[in-house]
């Protein structure tokens, strides 16, 4: 009995901690999802093109996503997405991205990824607890640059775009296989035990403080990308 009682103590004295220490980590995490969009989108002839942003209906970043690996590499990392909503952009949320690919890879890289989400279909997927790339939802390395391609099948046909930047470099990304699930300790941490991520992303949950600098980045990156356009 004395034991079980210590075990139930020390658990509720972990709660606090718990919470803190992941809530504290999902922080740092949106600013630096939100510090990966902005200088994506200051590289004008390496971004993501305004009609690409025009056409999203959500946006999601992993910042520093580990790729590697020899000969069959393995990517994981976890990451922040928001979705339009009648109000602007939803408050974020959390996921994580496991997944394989074939290739000849030697070594570990941090790659930041960017996914954006082009059509319904490509939502709803998103809007659900797990979905793979390439199986449930169809994805595609998306154009880079001032303007995208005046041939349209990037947008036609195609739900998922994926960018990534690794040492310094910006472009089209395959993400075949890869696996998106629900990130439950973040959203737990952010939103409490009962939201989900369709409620988040729907507008349904007020967009905590600490959102603001990364759903910045997300509002300014269409306006950076149309000035630059211009020039």
């Amino acid at each position: 009995m004395k034991k079980l009682i210590l075990c139930a103590t020390l658990l509720c004295l972990s709660g606090p901690a718990w919470a803190e220490t992941h809530r504290e980590a999902t922080d740092d995490r949106m600013d630096h999802a939100g510090r990966v969009l902005a200088e994506i989108m200051a590289a004008p002839d390496n971004s993501i093109p305004e009609e690409v942003l025009e056409h999203a209906k959500c946006i999601a970043v992993v910042p520093h996503m580990l790729k590697g690996g020899f000969v069959i590499g393995a990517e994981n990392g976890r990451g922040v997405a928001t979705c339009r909503t009648s109000d602007g952009w939803s408050a974020p949320a959390f996921f994580a991205i496991t997944g394989g690919s074939w290739g000849l890879q030697i070594g570990v890289e941090g790659v930041d990824l960017v996914m954006i989400i082009q059509n319904e279909r490509g939502m709803q997927q998103l809007l659900s607890s797990k979905f793979s790339l390439g199986g449930d939802a169809s994805a595609a390395a998306g154009p880079v640059g001032r303007h995208a391609s005046a041939n349209t099948d990037w947008k036609l046909e195609t739900e998922i775009l994926t960018y990534s930047r690794a040492k310094g470099a910006f472009a089209g990304l395959t993400l075949d296989g890869a696996v998106i699930r629900r990130d439950d300790d973040s959203m737990r941490a952010v939103y409490g035990r009962h939201a989900t991520t369709r409620s988040v992303l729907t507008g349904g949950v007020a967009v905590p403080a600490t959102a603001e600098s990364f759903l910045n980045s997300v509002r300014g990156a269409k306006a950076q990308a149309a000035a630059e356009g211009g020039r």
